[in-house]
């Protein structure tokens, strides 16, 4: 069966998406090793995520979830409106096998759609299997992100 991408978050009912949630939080947590430890509280943190904008969107074959990708959209004064990618990940098993192109692929249409100008991201500076992929995929470092943690 081919690779299928959804906006759980926009196309299915409650029932539906909380199912597809389970299936996607062991792929979730193989870039947010910190997402609270249990399901319950995993689906709490993400609903509060969707309430202020957050979307999931999943690549699914054969009912199983290869890859995900957490995306809100927000408007600046430096770059207008733009699809802000705040989790991008392809399970392990399934890296290089165009999962993470068809969500980006899917993520650049949906920005299209509404009418954004970029399509961006931040990586961790230690991930450079990840920073590969990006540029393949256009993506370019324009500036400096920093962040100051508050107690």
């Amino acid at each position: 069966m081919p690779l299928s991408l959804f906006c759980l978050t926009d196309d299915m009912d409650a029932t539906d998406a909380r199912q597809w949630l389970f299936r996607a939080e062991a792929v979730h947590r193989q870039l947010r090793e910190a997402l609270p430890p249990t399901f319950d509280a995993y689906q709490k943190t993400l609903a509060r995520v969707f309430q202020n904008g957050g979307r999931l969107t999943l690549a699914v074959e054969d009912a199983k979830v290869m890859g995900l990708a957490l995306w809100r959209i927000l408007e600046n004064t430096y770059e207008g409106r733009r699809l802000y990618v705040d989790d991008l990940v392809v399970d392990a098993a399934h890296r290089s096998k165009g999962v993470g192109k068809s969500l980006v692929n899917w993520l650049e249409a949906r920005a299209r759609k509404l009418s954004c100008a970029v399509l961006a991201l931040d990586s961790g500076v230690q991930r450079d299997g990840a920073h590969r992929f990006y540029f393949r995929e256009g993506f370019m470092i324009p500036s400096f992100c920093f962040r100051k943690k508050l107690p």
